[in-house]
């Protein structure tokens, strides 16, 4: 079992998309949630997860600090 410390996503806009994606020899998309514009989603790297990827405008907090992701412009 993969242990991790958990990940904080805070949308700050409406509509960010937050996809989780496959461990193993075929990566694909297993998860997708949705937020609004405050909504907070915990989240944690799991046996299934291995990674994730953030759409939109939101503030992901790590045990390794903090970064925004950006819009398309």
């Amino acid at each position: 079992m993969v242990k991790s410390d958990y990940i904080v996503i805070k949308a700050t806009e409406d509509g960010v998309n937050v996809s989780g994606l496959t461990r193993g020899n075929d990566t694909k998309f297993h998860h997708t949630e949705k937020l609004d514009s405050g909504e907070v989603l915990v989240a944690q790297f799991t046996d299934h997860t291995s990674a994730m990827k953030v759409r939109g405008e939101a503030e992901i907090h790590t045990a390794n600090g903090m970064v925004k992701s950006e819009s398309k412009k």
